[in-house]
């Protein structure tokens, strides 16, 4: 999806970011699901769009570090 047909999503990036536009920025919409998109897209790049359920699973994988680099 299109991160300009996200009217209203108010995005947020990590405060660890260091300004060089190479993070990724998080909406959660009012619906239960959550957006992410580039940073350096400024708006008019694409957007992933999670259910709920995919975020929790995504957080979940973090926090129990399915992540981590072996």
């Amino acid at each position: 999806m299109k991160s300009s047909d996200l009217t209203g999503a108010v995005w947020r990036k990590s405060t660890r970011s260091n300004g060089q536009a190479e993070c990724v920025e998080v909406a959660f919409l009012g619906d239960g699901r959550v957006a992410m998109r580039d940073s350096k897209d400024q708006g008019n790049g694409l957007a992933l769009v999670f259910t709920s359920g995919e975020w929790a699973a995504f957080e979940g994988g973090v926090v129990g570090g399915a992540f981590k680099r072996s």
